[in-house]
């Protein structure tokens, strides 16, 4: 089974294209005009183990808000069509990621219910040209159009690149566990209700 895809996703505000293969080697190919964004990006490829392009060019002249949520919802619906009806799957992943001073945890459910607990906290507003608050937009976009449930947890850390690096790498991590095939539980929806 091949568990890829290939979203478009065209507005008025943004045009993007998303294509991934979930059982990658890591490999990214990112061009968003938001160079800190796809230093996240390329992260989660790596640590999820997923092949991962986004090409997307949105108003970034008025600012970054609408291209870093489009992405997040290109992405999830991106991940939700190539894991399909999610039989086989571990459903559940977490990862806890350090990188200097800064530690962060993410723990997520593909359960079908779009859901997100985001406990991050920046020092500073900015990352260079990018704006924190952005990184909340793309979880947000990306949950309600994966429909996973993401709880997002910075549990220390004092500067925000660190803080910022630790959460994506955790989310790729905690990615890659969830959407691996269980052998055990091959051809089977792993709910107790039979659908998710």
């Amino acid at each position: 089974m091949q568990r890829q895809a290939e979203i478009e996703r065209n507005t008025l505000e943004t045009q993007i294209r998303v294509s991934l293969n979930l059982d990658g080697r890591g490999e990214s190919r990112l061009e968003t005009g938001m160079p800190f964004l796809e230093h996240m990006l390329d992260q989660v490829a790596r640590h999820g183990l997923i092949d991962l392009e986004v090409i997307a060019k949105g108003d970034l002249h008025i600012d970054g808000h609408h291209t870093a949520e489009d992405i997040g919802i290109s992405i999830g619906q991106a991940i939700a069509q190539a894991v399909g009806d999610k039989k086989g799957i571990r459903r559940y992943g977490h990862a806890y990621v350090p990188l200097d001073e800064a530690l962060s945890r993410v723990v997520l459910d593909f359960s079908g219910r779009p859901g997100l607990e985001f406990g991050v906290t920046f020092p500073r507003a900015m990352i260079g040209a990018f704006d924190t608050d952005l990184f909340y937009e793309f979880f947000q976009g990306f949950v309600n159009h994966a429909g996973v449930t993401l709880h997002v947890d910075n549990l220390r850390g004092r500067n925000s690149h660190h803080i910022a690096e630790t959460v994506f790498k955790a989310f790729g991590r905690a990615l890659r566990m969830a959407l691996e095939p269980d052998p055990r539980m091959a051809g089977v929806i792993p709910s107790t209700k039979g659908s998710l």
